[in-house]
């Protein structure tokens, strides 16, 4: 059975940094693109960051483009995003999601995986 288990997540005080991670189990994902998407109370779930399968190439949200960063550890089947100076507008549930594809996607609806989502709260 897939799982995807996100952590890390928490309240931070704008300016501060977290660093998400993102467990899989259940089969190997070393083909596949990881992306993180968040999703603000009221709003639809947006794009933040991904990379493909060799980490060659990752894509960013023009909002968090210089503050986030993604990397993958397939030895470990880890996946994190490091978050820094963050902004009360980065609040919201983080998710890690596993796309098949050996493209880089931002739509949601190209992910197969997905956690449960964890919760980040920047406080102004």
């Amino acid at each position: 059975q897939v799982q995807l288990v996100e952590s890390g997540g928490g309240l931070v005080q704008a300016g501060g940094s977290l660093r998400l991670s993102c467990a899989a189990s259940g089969r190997t994902f070393i083909t596949y693109a990881v992306g993180w998407f968040r999703q603000a109370p009221g709003k639809e779930r947006e794009f933040v960051a991904a990379i493909n399968w060799n980490r060659v190439k990752t894509q960013y949200a023009d909002s968090v483009k210089g503050r986030f960063a993604i990397s993958r550890d397939d030895d470990k089947d880890m996946y994190y995003l490091q978050m820094n100076r963050l902004e009360p507008e980065d609040t919201a549930v983080y998710y890690c999601a596993l796309d098949p594809g050996i493209a880089v996607g931002t739509e949601p609806r190209m992910y197969d995986f997905w956690g449960q989502g964890t919760q980040v709260t920047v406080s102004s």
